[in-house]
């Protein structure tokens, strides 16, 4: 339930891990671009261990978030129309002023500390889960959980399924063609997927591992909005659609999850959600909110 970490999602461990490490090796300020939840990540992580934090945000951030990082005692800045130009511009800053540079995704430092997730598990779980069901944006999620599962040895015992919707299927799209597939544009609701490519360290880890442990699983904007509703009903929850694709992935039946009696789900949070937001999104995809009484 990493919908619960301070900052509302999975990003504060291996964020929170990188903006330690680079606060140790001597960084007097911590520079990141994000549309959401690692700039998130980044601005709550730099205030708790005292140090100033600049996010670099595209136009098409939400209010939601603006006011969240101005919460945290982040310095805002808007620059670009996608993530690739606000990056590019964070990037800059970083040399002009001898600060750390925390990617959304695709650090090693961040990935480690994504992989506590599944060290967590190991002092939780009798034995190896038969399957742990996570989302793929970026993929620096799923690079933490692979690490993770080699690291606690799980790795002949537990396959991973990696969720994506249609419209943000970078990773799905990359695996069935072989080669790293950057998609034209993120058509998808579940904006927090939309990396329209993903790392290359991922892809080629996953290309590497095979089917048989990374199974991707790609499901409708509409199961995803529904797998929101259903986890607000049952546990009161509200997660983003892009953390609904893991639950949808759950609720689907995927095939890579037959036979499997022990399964992790990770709700990866979000906070780019609220009540208005998730009737909205059921209203669009013709969802009687209603009907998922728990």
């Amino acid at each position: 339930m990493d919908c619960l970490q301070p900052p509302g999602s999975f990003k504060i461990r291996g964020i929170g891990r990188t903006v330690q490490q680079a606060v140790a090796a001597g960084a007097e300020c911590i520079v990141s671009s994000s549309g959401g939840n690692a700039g998130l990540a980044a601005a709550y992580a730099a205030r708790s261990v005292g140090v100033p934090a600049t996010v670099v945000l595209p136009t098409s951030t939400p209010q939601e978030v603006h006011r969240r990082l101005h919460n945290y005692g982040a310095k805002v800045l808007v620059h670009g129309d996608v993530w690739d130009e606000a990056d590019a511009l964070a990037k800059t800053i970083v040399a002009e002023q001898h600060g750390a540079y925390v990617h959304p995704f695709d650090q090693a430092s961040t990935w480690s500390g994504h992989a506590t997730l599944v060290h967590e598990l190991a002092t939780q779980l009798p034995q190896a889960p038969d399957a742990i069901v996570t989302c793929v944006g970026g993929g620096g999620l799923l690079m933490g959980i692979l690490e993770g599962v080699n690291e606690c040895g799980w790795a002949s015992q537990t396959r991973i399924v990696a969720c994506e919707t249609e419209g943000a299927s970078s990773m799905a799209s990359s695996l069935a063609q072989g080669e790293l597939v950057t998609l034209p544009a993120i058509t998808s609701i579940a904006k927090s997927l939309g990396a329209r490519t993903v790392s290359r360290d991922i892809f080629e880890r996953c290309k590497a591992e095979g089917p048989d442990r990374v199974s991707p699983f790609v499901m409708t904007d509409r199961e995803a909005v529904a797998a929101c509703l259903q986890l607000a009903a049952h546990h009161r929850v509200l997660v983003e659609p892009a953390c609904g694709a893991a639950v949808a992935g759950i609720l689907g039946k995927c095939s890579a999850l037959q036979g499997c009696k022990t399964v992790v789900l990770q709700v990866c949070g979000g906070v780019i959600v609220n009540m208005a937001s998730l009737k909205a999104w059921a209203l669009d995809f013709g969802l009687d909110i209603n009907q998922f009484d728990p």
